[in-house]
C-alpha cells in the first residue's frame, strides 16, 4: 500500500469538533509515511491551511509533529490543544466550519470533478466538500479497482 488515497471526507471532524481535521491529519500521515497517492499534497493550500489557519497553528510546527511523532488522532488532538493552551476558541472553530460548508468550487472544477467522477452537471452540487467526495472516490476507483 504506497499509494493510498484518503478517504476521510473533509466534512468529517473529530471530537473536537474541527472539519477537515481527520482528513488533514490522514494525508499527512500518509505524506510522512510516503503512502500518499501522488494525486494529493500532504498538506495542500486549500481546507489544509484553512484548517491551520482557523487554529493558529504554525504549518511547519504540525508537518514537524507529524513526521517526528507519527501521532494517531487523538494524540494529535491533543497536541493542538497543548499548543492553544488547553483548549479552542469555539467562535474560531464555527467561523472554520462555516467556512469549510460554504466553500464553493469555480464552475471549471465543478464541471472536471463532476465528468470525471461520471456524473452529469445539473447544478445539483455545488459545495466543494461534496464535489471533493466525488473526486476522492473517482481517484480511488480509477487506482485500486481497475
Amino acid at each position: 500500500m504506497s499509494n493510498i488515497v484518503p478517504l476521510i471526507s473533509s466534512g468529517t471532524a473529530g471530537p473536537l469538533g474541527v472539519l477537515h481535521l481527520p482528513r488533514l491529519w490522514l494525508k499527512a500521515s500518509l505524506g510522512a509515511a510516503g503512502k500518499l497517492h501522488s494525486d494529493y499534497p500532504a498538506i495542500g493550500a486549500g481546507y489544509d491551511q484553512m484548517v491551520l489557519d482557523g487554529l493558529g497553528i504554525d504549518k511547519g510546527a504540525f508537518e514537524s509533529f507529524i513526521n517526528s511523532a507519527k501521532p494517531s488522532y487523538i494524540e494529535l488532538e491533543n497536541w493542538i490543544l497543548e499548543q492553544k493552551g488547553g483548549s479552542l476558541d469555539q467562535d474560531a472553530v464555527d467561523k472554520l466550519n462555516a467556512a469549510i460548508k460554504g466553500y464553493i468550487h469555480a464552475d471549471g472544477t465543478r464541471a472536471e470533478i463532476l465528468a470525471s467522477a461520471g456524473r452529469d452537471d445539473d447544478g445539483t452540487i455545488k459545495d466543494a466538500v461534496n464535489l471533493n467526495n466525488l473526486d476522492d472516490w473517482a481517484i480511488f476507483h480509477a487506482a485500486e479497482l481497475k
